[in-house]
C-alpha cells in the first residue's frame, strides 16, 4: 500500500513528522507492505539563498519579529524535535532556497533511495548547518547515501527533474496540501501536519484494511442471471 509524503526539508515539522511515522510504522503489523512516496513541497519557493543569514535572522525580518522572539518561537520547536531524538540548532541552519534539494531528492526516488536522501537532507539542514542549496554540498550528501556523484553533478547543472518537482506541487494543489508534512494513506485518507504516532498508526490500519480487502457495495436492482432468472 502506498503512502505519499508532501515535504519541504527547510519545515521543521516535516522532520518530527517524519520521526512520528516512522514510530507508527514500527508498530504497524504490516509494515514490509508499506510503499512510502515522498513528494516534494517547497514552502517558500521565491527565498533567495543567503549563507550569511540563519533561520532565526530570516524570521525575525520576515515576520517583523525582534531576534530573541524569533529565538524563543524555534527554541521551542527545539524542544518538540528532542522529545523524538532529533537535534535542532536554529543559529546553524543557512536559509537556502530548497529547489535544488527537492530535484537531488526527484534523483534519489529514481534509484529507490527517497527515504535515505530525506533523511540527510533534514540532519544536514537543521542540525548540521549544511548549505543545502550549494550544488558541491548536495554533491557530498548525495554520494554519502550511494548516489553517483558525476549524475549528481550532471543533474544540477542542468534543469533535469525540474518537472518532476514541479509536478508533485502541483499535485499538492490538487489534493488541497495547505501546509506541510502531509500524508496521503492509499489515495484516500490524509494526516495533516506532524500528529502523534498513534494518529498514523490509526491511518495505517484503516487504510490498510480497505487496501488489501477492498469491499464493494452493491445497490440491488432488476437484473438476469446466467441461469435465466430475470426479477
Amino acid at each position: 500500500m502506498k503512502v505519499e509524503i508532501w515535504s519541504d526539508i527547510m519545515c521543521p515539522f516535516c522532520y518530527i513528522g517524519k520521526r512520528k511515522f516512522e514510530a507508527a510504522l514500527a508498530d504497524f503489523d504490516h509494515s514490509d507492505k508499506i510503499e512510502i512516496v515522498w513528494k516534494s513541497f517547497q514552502l517558500n519557493p521565491d527565498m533567495e539563498t543567503d549563507p550569511s543569514k540563519n533561520i532565526n535572522q530570516y524570521l525575525a525580518e520576515a515576520k517583523g519579529w525582534s531576534l530573541d522572539h524569533a529565538k524563543q518561537m524555534n527554541a521551542h520547536v527545539t524542544g518538540m524535535a528532542k522529545e523524538v531524538g532529533l537535534q535542532y540548532d536554529f543559529d546553524k541552519a543557512v536559509l537556502a532556497n530548497s529547489f535544488d534539494a527537492h530535484r537531488l531528492i526527484q534523483l534519489a526516488k529514481k534509484h529507490g533511495k527517497g527515504d535515505a536522501i530525506e533523511e540527510r537532507l533534514f540532519k544536514a539542514y537543521f542540525t548540521e548547518g549544511e548549505n543545502t542549496a550549494d550544488h558541491q554540498t548536495l554533491q557530498r550528501l548525495g554520494a554519502e547515501i550511494g548516489l553517483d556523484a558525476d549524475e549528481i553533478s550532471q543533474v544540477l547543472s542542468s534543469d533535469q527533474y525540474a518537472e518532476a518537482v514541479d509536478r508533485d506541487i502541483y499535485e499538492a494543489r490538487q489534493v488541497g496540501v495547505r501546509g506541510v508534512p502531509f500524508f496521503v494513506f492509499n489515495q484516500k485518507y490524509a494526516v495533516s501536519g506532524a500528529q502523534g504516532s498513534e494518529v498514523f498508526l490509526g491511518a495505517l490500519n484503516k487504510s490498510f484494511g480497505e487496501w488489501e480487502e477492498p469491499k464493494l457495495t452493491v445497490i440491488e436492482g432488476p437484473a438476469c442471471t446466467p441461469d435465466g432468472d430475470c426479477a
